[in-house]
C-alpha cells in the first residue's frame, strides 16, 4: 500500500516538502517556508526580483509575465492543495509575487518607489479592506488564494500612483 504524500497534521505544508518543484513554485522559490511571516518574505523576494529583473522590461512584458504567473500559480496551487490536502497554507506565496508585482506596475525604479509599493501591498494585505477581505472570504480554491492578492495589488497599485500624481501638482 503505497502512501500519498500528506502534509503535516496542522495543515500546512513542510520544508521538507521543497524539492517537489510544484511546492516550490507555489512557496515563492522557497521563501514560504519563513518561520515567521512568510507573506513579507514572498512580497520582499518578489519585490527583488522586480528590481533586478522585471523593472526593466516593458509594460506590456511585465503584464504578460502577471498573467502567466498568476495563471501558472493558480493550477499549481490547485495540485498542491489536492496532494498535500491543504487548503490556504501560510507557505503558500505565489499570490504574494503577483499582487507585489501588480503593486509595482509603473513604480519608479527608485529605492523610495520600490518601498513605497512594498509598503502598501503588504498594508492591503494583512489589513484585507473591501473588496480584498470579501474576496479572500468569498472566493474559494486556488484561485481564492490569488485574487484577493491580486485586489491588494491593484489598490497598492492605484494609492501609490494617485500619490506620486498628487506630488507632481504640488
Amino acid at each position: 500500500m503505497s502512501e500519498s504524500p500528506v502534509s503535516e497534521p496542522n495543515g500546512k505544508l513542510s520544508w521538507h516538502q521543497w524539492r517537489d518543484p510544484e511546492v516550490f513554485f507555489v512557496c515563492g522559490l522557497g521563501t514560504g517556508f519563513a518561520p515567521k511571516a512568510p507573506g513579507t518574505f514572498g512580497s520582499l523576494a518578489a519585490v527583488l526580483i522586480w528590481w533586478f529583473v522585471l523593472g526593466h522590461l516593458s509594460l506590456p512584458i511585465q503584464l504578460l509575465i502577471i498573467v502567466l504567473v498568476t495563471a501558472l500559480g493558480t493550477w499549481l496551487t490547485r495540485r498542491v492543495q489536492a496532494r498535500y490536502r491543504v487548503s490556504d497554507p501560510g507557505a503558500i506565496v505565489i499570490d504574494e509575487f503577483a499582487g507585489q508585482w501588480i503593486a509595482l506596475l509603473l513604480a519608479p525604479m527608485t529605492f523610495w518607489g520600490m518601498l513605497a509599493a512594498f509598503a502598501l501591498f503588504r498594508l492591503f494585505d494583512i489589513w484585507k479592506p473591501w473588496p480584498v477581505g470579501a474576496l479572500e472570504r468569498g472566493v474559494p480554491g486556488a484561485f481564492g488564494v490569488m485574487v484577493d492578492d491580486l485586489a491588494a495589488g491593484a489598490m497598492a497599485l492605484a494609492v501609490l500612483q494617485f500619490t506620486l500624481l498628487g506630488f507632481q501638482n504640488i
